[in-house]
């Protein structure tokens, strides 16, 4: 440890009251209402623009899709934009899946309109669909949009899950910022079209809706990280070896409780160096935060974390966040459990020493495949014995019978799992496999806190 215990927790950075107001969080049923409305009123706007009589017909379907795929970009854009009031509230494994989700459906909206707007011109002209299509490019701002409709069906081609297996996340990073080059394209369509033209009112809301998505982005990507790296001077101060092929990186600055981070909470960080600075890594803090270091441990299980192992010290850190909602905020009732598998350990470790829970109340279950893979045991059974919390280990092949995690081995574990929330962090495979145990022994979804990092 960088810091004896005792100095440690003097100078811990404590949740409560004082950091959980200072950044205001809005649940997931909130926004997904907010969303729908958003659509039930775009929808009523493709009705007022399609042509009379109105009824369901190529004009409508044109007119809804198109102006339903303009909305829907400018949502997409707010949920990635790292708006903290999201990123705590709703959780940035959540947002990732409701933005790739949301994606998939815009690419299917987009076609639609072109097909049914090239269709219904044609239609209404009593062309061929050919003469229907060049006639469509001719109108204002077509041959943009349709070089922004090509950059989206790229982009949707290139995050289904068999292209982006094939893809560093820096590849796939920098193709994916090609979205608002697409947007920027399109907008002018989207204003001078026939869903908008001649409403000047409705013309400035919709800029509106735009600027907004966009300056959050702009907001919370760019310029607050920016301001942090001004503001904070983080560095490298030394790195700790736990085992093989981990390390801690302890990482000094100034005024950290500004940031008014949480146990359970990880950043974005991008060490800058020259080998290191183009990449940016989600890791969570693997101790209480303190108000002049912050502790994170990175395992090497590919280039980009190899070469994060030989940092210097001195190294500039630009870090983003903090994120995730994994705190003690998302408590429902009075015990807790934290499972951990491997190096998912870090943010449970942290919530361990910090949760405002009685001791006898407080379980971290911690799966490691053998005992020479258990990160932080001295400090974890530090912990547990001052906070008389249980500790559990369970090390050897996940094939054991005694390593077994079903609904049957966690209630004898903890035998009143049902009335506790779970905090869990590990790979997919054993995250799924203990999700569908915890389901089994009773657990309500609401009481399972989990996130994951994946692209």
């Amino acid at each position: 440890m960088p810091l004896s215990a005792e100095r440690q927790r003097d100078g811990s950075i404590r949740s409560g009251a004082a950091a959980q107001t200072a950044t205001q969080t809005v649940t997931p049923a909130v926004v997904l209402w907010l969303t729908t409305a958003g659509a039930i009123a775009v929808t009523l706007l493709a009705g007022v623009s399609a042509p009379r009589p109105l009824r369901l017909n190529l004009p409508l379907l044109a007119h809804a899709s198109g102006l339903l795929a303009g909305y829907g970009v400018t949502v997409m854009v707010a949920l990635m934009s790292r708006a903290p009031a999201l990123e705590r509230g709703v959780g940035a494994d959540r947002l990732a899946r409701w933005h790739a989700k949301g994606g998939r459906a815009i690419v299917c909206l987009i076609l639609i309109h072109g097909v049914a707007a090239t269709a219904a011109w044609a239609m209404a002209r009593g062309t061929s669909v050919w003469v229907a299509t060049v006639d469509v490019l001719t109108m204002p701002g077509l041959i943009a949009a349709t070089v922004g409709t090509l950059i989206f069906l790229a982009i949707g081609a290139i995050s289904a899950q068999s292209a982006r297996r094939r893809l560093s996340y820096e590849t796939w990073h920098v193709l994916h910022l090609l979205t608002y080059l697409a947007i920027a394209l399109s907008f002018s369509h989207e204003l001078a079209g026939p869903d908008l033209a001649g409403l000047p009112l409705v013309q400035v809301a919709w800029s509106l809706l735009y600027t907004f998505s966009l300056g959050l982005v702009l907001r919370y990507r760019v310029l607050a990280p920016l301001t942090q790296l001004w503001r904070h001077q983080l560095r490298v101060d030394h790195i700790v070896h736990e085992g093989t092929g981990v390390v801690s990186i302890i990482l000094r600055g100034r005024h950290l409780n500004e940031l008014n981070p949480e146990s359970g909470q990880f950043f974005r960080w991008r060490f800058l160096t020259g080998a290191t600075w183009r990449s940016s890594h989600p890791f969570s803090l693997s101790a209480p935060p303190h108000q002049q270091f912050l502790r994170i441990t990175v395992k090497a299980v590919g280039d980009g974390t190899r070469l994060i192992h030989s940092l210097r010290p001195g190294t500039r850190v630009l870090a983003a966040g903090p994120y995730g909602a994994m705190t003690n905020e998302r408590r429902q009732g009075r015990g807790v459990l934290l499972i951990a598998g491997g190096v998912g350990i870090t943010p449970m470790r942290a919530l361990f020493e910090t949760l405002p829970v009685d001791g006898r109340e407080l379980t971290l279950l911690y799966r490691a495949s053998s005992a020479e893979e258990i990160l932080f045991r001295d400090e974890l059974e530090h912990i547990a014995r001052h906070r008389g919390a249980q500790l559990i280990f369970l090390t050897g092949p996940s094939s054991d019978p005694r390593n077994a995690i079903t609904a049957q081995s966690l209630s004898a574990m903890v035998p009143d799992l049902p009335a506790r929330d779970v905090y869990l962090c590990a790979s997919p495979r054993f995250a799924a496999t203990a999700t569908t145990a915890l389901a089994h022994a009773g657990l309500p979804r609401r009481q399972l806190h989990h996130e994951e990092f994946n692209f």
